[in-house]
């Protein structure tokens, strides 16, 4: 479902603040593939992440989502074959347009758009019935304003909205990180929850060791920009983050000393 073909990716080549981003990156997803990313700050997780949706341009390498080459398509043009979550609950939703019109501009994502604009009664009632499934009464609350809700409510939605049309590949970038720890879970258990049920192939970035384990059925660690430590199936489930630190210096000669992973 995703072949990530030798990419890397160097930023302000030539300046003082050079900077390598991504070291000859190979990695390839099949279809159900949940798979968690873990790794220090600046080891490269969300810059693959960002290259994947097209953020950034690849210096070389190549992508392909679903079987089509995707590696010099702009951002837009990706839209239709991704699902996409942030980090901060702000973004990927418009706060000044309420909840229902908010999961309208996500089932209509990556289709022409034309003049006309409405919502059926069919439509509605489909939005309802997918807002349920949070369990947050969002349902009851369609007409609300999205910049009315709470951080966890709006991060919930935004995968709601992610997942609508069953994406080829939805991309997580640390989306829980900035909830407090009940309302992570929550999205946590809603994220292992749609993928799950939708059969979706997913990539996770994660700061958290303890959910990069529990979660999904793949595990890669980065570092310095290239993937260190890929691990799944039993070797995954029977893992203990000493294990994963275990793995992580044995592969790349290096300490784990990042603190947020090590207190996670």
């Amino acid at each position: 479902m995703l072949k990530i073909n030798h990419i890397s990716k160097t930023f302000n080549r030539g300046t003082i603040t050079e900077k390598v981003a991504l070291q000859d990156v190979s990695l390839t997803l099949a279809e159900g593939d949940f798979v968690t990313v873990i790794g220090g700050n600046g080891a490269g997780k969300s810059t693959m992440l960002n290259m994947v949706a097209g953020v950034y341009p690849v210096d070389s390498g190549t992508i392909e989502i679903a079987g089509r080459d995707v590696t010099h398509l702009p951002e837009y043009r990706r839209a239709g074959l991704l699902g996409r979550v942030f980090q901060d609950p702000r973004t990927g939703t418009a706060a000044t347009m309420n909840i229902e019109e908010n999961m309208a501009l996500a089932l209509r994502r990556g289709q022409k758009r034309g003049l006309r604009w409405g919502i059926s009664n069919m439509e509605r009632a489909m939005y309802k019935e997918q807002l349920h499934k949070l369990g947050l009464g969002l349902e009851e609350r369609m007409s609300s304003k999205v910049g009315l809700l709470s951080g966890g409510q709006r991060q919930a939605l935004t995968l709601l909205m992610a997942t609508i049309r069953t994406p080829k590949l939805l991309l997580l970038d640390e989306h829980t990180a900035a909830l407090d720890p009940k309302t992570a879970a929550k999205v946590l258990e809603l994220t292992d929850q749609f993928v799950t049920e939708q059969h979706l192939t997913a990539l996770m970035v994660t700061h958290n060791m303890k959910d990069a384990i529990a979660i999904g059925n793949r595990l890669i660690m980065m570092n310095a920009g290239k993937i260190v430590v890929d691990v799944s199936g039993e070797q995954k489930k029977s893992m203990t983050r000493k294990d994963l630190m275990d793995l992580f210096e044995k592969a790349s000669g290096a300490e784990l000393n990042n603190d947020r992973m090590l207190l996670s």
